[in-house]
């Protein structure tokens, strides 16, 4: 089992639209950076976890957690010329782009802000928080997941 981050607008597909969603399930589509797409793909397989942040938010924050229920598969949306992530390189012969499906596996008690996760010491080489990371696919550490879920449920005291 591996473990990734995959970054959303809450507009776009928050963690409340993957909550509505039938069955909590969607297909994770729109990546166009190949480095990200590879990762899809190559690299996520059914079983695996996800931490599901809320990118350009205020704040910034992971919010849940998913699970991979299906690997890398073409992204239909690159097909259709209505939809917002067409690619007219994007074939049914020659597919480009790659899919996930992810299903709802927790909204979160309380969001971890990036300013938050940035003061835990053990997050301190996460991918999420180096300068210039920008990719919305991206590996997490074991030890990173359980850091962040065991956060998000502990309480805070007001100061």
């Amino acid at each position: 089992m591996r473990y990734w981050l995959l970054k959303t607008e809450p507009e776009c597909f928050g963690i409340r639209h993957l909550e509505a969603a039938p069955n909590q399930t969607t297909f994770w589509d729109g990546v166009r950076n190949y480095q990200a797409r590879n990762m899809l793909r190559d690299d996520m397989k059914p079983g695996d976890r996800v931490l599901y942040y809320h990118s350009n938010a205020d704040p910034s924050a992971v919010v849940g957690t998913a699970k991979v229920v299906r690997g890398g598969y073409p992204d239909h949306t690159a097909q259709d010329p209505k939809a917002d992530h067409y690619d007219p390189k994007h074939t049914a012969m020659n597919p480009i782009w790659y899919v996930v499906d992810v299903k709802l596996d927790e909204v979160f008690p309380r969001e971890l802000a990036l300013d938050e996760l940035r003061s835990v010491p053990a997050l301190k080489s996460m991918e999420l928080l180096k300068k210039g990371s920008r990719l919305s696919v991206m590996p997490v550490t074991k030890a990173e997941f359980d850091v962040v879920v065991k956060l998000a449920h502990k309480r805070v005291t007001a100061s």
